[in-house]
């Protein structure tokens, strides 16, 4: 992923700005309304004021229920969701109200998954007994990019066999989901990508020419660098670059699990509350999506009134304290409201986008990656991706999933494997798969296929047919 360069802010408050708000913007609903409760308890600037105002307009709304204002239907466009902040107290439903308790149970609660073992889940059908070990050592050593720390000598060392088995290993594991995950080196992690991402659609000539001896200049965006390295126009050059920016990741874990090295914690983390709430205006099949972006608390913050009043008469050892607790203050509200902006205006474009998802289900899920929300919401992919991490959403139907999952591109094509797999009448071999996939209209290669099938848990044919023998025979 490229670096966008941007001109040096010069002034601290700009700065603390957008560093704040970009830490607000990675909270969760819970984890924000313990953050401004501790704002709360220590700095004596803020308080909450107890009122009955939409969060996003400020305009006084009913005891329970949103904002008359925000929440109006769209005029003649029905597949424009309705988007509105709701405080975390009232949980409002067009067809009721949904209280904290009378959320979904932990049967619906999405759980996040190291990814040591997420990767070993996808590979572990492919592998040999023997050559497990071998896994389990190269995706321990994995680094917090999801890049390999530990020289593949010393592993073959460690464990006394050839290096080209545990090289063989590797290749398994770089062809799992996230692509590029073991690699070395970022350059390797990029190759690999753009050797899958190869056998289902056209890449540019001399883009793996351009990882191999030009990253110092795609990263600093020197493109007239670049295309004289490669003997190509300044034009071919930034092409080229938009490819490998849009398209490829030199550090495959970091958009999906930031630090991978988090122990048990983060395998046990579970969703038992939504971030956001979409249901139907009405229960017709084509009404309206009412999305409702939770805050954490009921009520307004402001600047306490008597404290603004009080600096005036400071003493001399606390003036200083005093003028940094309002700023302080004052920082928090600013940048809640643009946090607040933000999310809306990326779950208002996401639902309309994935709204055949939202309604009907995994088949119906439109490829979306964050990159191109940023490009369309003209902010950077950070801000998406910070956005979207922890986050969770309960749909209609009740059940609760992750942000990210309207982000995942092979949803749809996994949902039709296996639905092909389920109606097979003898097992399929991948190669079988990737043809029927291509004529309901997935290009993807017989690797892919191999790599979709064990993400979701499916045994290779040859263990199908030998499950279904020992059945038959039991």
């Amino acid at each position: 992923m490229l670096l966008q360069t941007q001109a040096p802010l010069t002034r601290p408050l700009t700065t603390a700005h957008l560093a704040t708000t970009m830490s607000l913007m990675s909270l969760t609903a819970l984890e924000l309304r313990e953050h401004i409760e501790a704002q709360l308890a220590s700095n004596p600037a803020l308080e909450l004021v107890e009122v009955q105002r939409c969060p996003s307009c400020g305009r006084p709304i009913a005891e329970r229920g949103p904002c008359a204002v925000c929440s109006r239907p769209p005029v003649g466009m029905p597949d424009e969701p309705i988007v509105f902040i709701s405080p975390r107290e009232d949980f409002y439903n067009p067809s009721g109200h949904l209280h904290a308790e009378e959320l979904p149970s932990d049967e619906t609660a999405a759980e996040t998954e190291e990814l040591p073992t997420y990767v070993l889940r996808q590979i572990a059908p492919d592998l040999a007994p023997d050559d497990r070990r071998l896994a389990a050592h190269i995706l321990t050593s994995l680094d917090e990019d999801g890049l390999l720390t530990e020289a593949l000598t010393e592993i073959a060392r460690f464990h006394h066999v050839p290096l080209s088995r545990v090289e063989a290993v590797l290749r398994l594991i770089q062809r799992a989901d996230p692509v590029g995950v073991g690699s070395p080196s970022p350059e390797e992690a990029l190759l690999v990508q753009l050797e899958v991402l190869a056998e289902t659609r056209p890449v540019p000539a001399l883009a793996d020419q351009a990882i191999r001896q030009g990253m110092e200049q795609l990263s600093k965006r020197h493109f007239a660098e670049l295309a004289k390295l490669l003997g190509i126009s300044t034009a071919r050059a930034k092409e080229i670059a938009r490819f490998i920016s849009d398209n490829l990741n030199p550090y495959p874990a970091r958009t999906h699990w930031g630090n991978i090295h988090q122990g048990t914690e983060a395998a046990q983390d579970v969703y038992h509350f939504p971030d956001i709430i979409i249901s139907q205006l009405n229960d017709a099949p084509d009404s309206t999506l009412v999305v409702e972006v939770i805050s954490p608390l009921a009520g307004r913050l402001r600047i306490n009134s008597l404290f603004r009043q009080s600096l005036q008469m400071a003493p001399a050892d606390k003036s200083e304290q005093w003028h940094n607790d309002l700023e302080q203050a004052s920082l928090l509200i600013k940048c809640l409201q643009q946090r607040n902006h933000t999310i809306v205006r990326l779950i208002q474009r996401v639902t309309a986008i994935q709204r055949s998802f939202i309604l009907h289900g995994d088949a119906h899920l439109e490829p979306l990656t964050r990159a191109s929300l940023a490009d369309e919401l003209e902010v950077h992919e950070s801000t998406i991706s910070r956005a979207v991490s922890g986050k969770a959403v309960q749909l209609p139907n009740g059940r609760i999933v992750p942000l990210k999952k309207l982000f995942d591109r092979s949803l749809h094509i996994r949902t039709e494997l296996c639905q092909i797999i389920a109606q097979e009448k003898r097992p399929l071999t991948d190669t079988e798969i990737a043809a029927l996939l291509k004529k309901k209209g997935y290009k993807v290669a017989r690797r892919t296929v191999a790599k979709y099938r064990s993400m979701e848990g499916i045994l290779p044919a040859h263990l199908r047919q030998s499950l279904q023998n020992a059945v038959q025979v039991g």
